[in-house]
């Protein structure tokens, strides 16, 4: 179902009856053979995935008020006899289900509702920054352009970064993990603080205080931070450990962006990460290369272009779109 809000189409009823049916503990030959032919179609092998996925994760759900009640009212509204009929619902073959199956098809119908609903999505546009509080407690500061999907269970919470870069602070609780998936990267915590941030094809992890176990979702190798430490995961595996001053890697959160004899290019590249107009550098490596050091606010472009324009001698000139273009300032031999 690509529209979780939507009534379920005849394909997502003809799944959810299909999955009914074997789940039952007789089940034909026959019926597996109709079965196998049905899934042949991608489409109905997609819908038929999503119903088993929603179901095994939802099933322990079944006797929660909130979807007796959901399955009650989705029930009293269910298609007329007719539109079943013609949907290949009731009648002869392999979607030949009563009320009691029936019943079961709309359950994993609104429980894929229910479940939906209960997974919270949060996003920031360029230059935003957002303050999230989980049901749980923890508490996730969102950076410039990032979006978080949370994935809570009983057994653990899980959040999913899906972009940009993001802070947590993971309420205590022992019994439930917190785990953030970035990429394939894979960061675990019982009560912590600590940075993660997506920058292309790697994901960097900073640890301010507690401990935190990282790894690849698909590899048994991981590695423990300690407060005051950084790692890079990428497909290659994981970087060893090292020394950072995480405060002021997580300095975005109070506003601030610190440098430390960074590349001039680099430097320009995290201020472009909060700008709407971007800054565009056009000078020879030598140039790009510069080392700079301070402390800028995040979003004031104009004051760090001010800053390095003079620092570096460079001129300014600004497109009619609003972007930014610096250039090394004639010499007055080349003058």
């Amino acid at each position: 179902m690509s529209d979780l809000t939507a009534e379920p189409t005849p394909r997502d009823l003809q799944a959810a009856a299909w999955h009914t049916r074997l789940s039952q503990r007789s089940v034909t030959t026959a019926a597996i053979y109709e079965f196998q032919a049905w899934r042949r179609d991608a489409a109905n092998a997609k819908a038929y995935a999503e119903v088993e996925a929603t179901w095994d994760a939802t099933k322990r759900l079944a006797n929660d008020p909130d979807i007796q009640a959901a399955t009650a009212e989705a029930l009293r509204r269910r298609p007329t006899r007719a539109r079943l009929r013609r949907s290949g619902l009731l009648g002869v073959g392999p979607f030949a289900i009563g009320a009691t199956a029936l019943a079961a098809a709309v359950i994993a119908m609104v429980a894929t509702w229910l479940f939906a609903q209960s997974q919270p999505a949060y996003e920031t546009r360029v230059g935003e920054q957002r303050l999230v509080v989980l049901k749980d407690g923890s508490r996730v500061r969102l950076n410039t352009n990032s979006r978080l999907v949370v994935r809570f269970s009983p057994n653990e919470r899980r959040v999913i970064l899906s972009r940009g870069e993001a802070f947590f602070e993971a309420a205590h609780n022992a019994a439930r993990p917190f785990i953030v998936e970035a990429d394939g990267a894979r960061v675990r915590a019982i009560g912590t603080k600590f940075d993660v941030r997506r920058e292309g094809d790697a994901v960097k992890v900073t640890l301010l205080e507690g401990q935190v176990r990282v790894g690849q979702a698909d590899h048994p190798s991981a590695a423990i931070l300690n407060p005051n430490q950084q790692l890079t995961v990428t497909d290659a595996g994981l970087t060893a450990p090292r020394a950072t001053d995480a405060r002021e890697a997580a300095g975005w959160t109070a506003g601030r962006l610190t440098f430390h004899a960074a590349a001039l290019e680099d430097a320009i590249s995290e201020v472009n990460r909060y700008a709407v107009h971007r800054i565009e550098l056009s000078a020879p490596a030598a140039v790009a290369r510069q080392p700079l050091s301070g402390v800028f606010d995040t979003g004031d472009t104009n004051a760090f272009v001010s800053a390095v324009a003079l620092e570096f001698d460079l001129t300014t000139t600004t497109d009619p779109g609003g972007g930014i273009r610096l250039t090394p300032r004639p010499s007055a031999a080349g003058g």
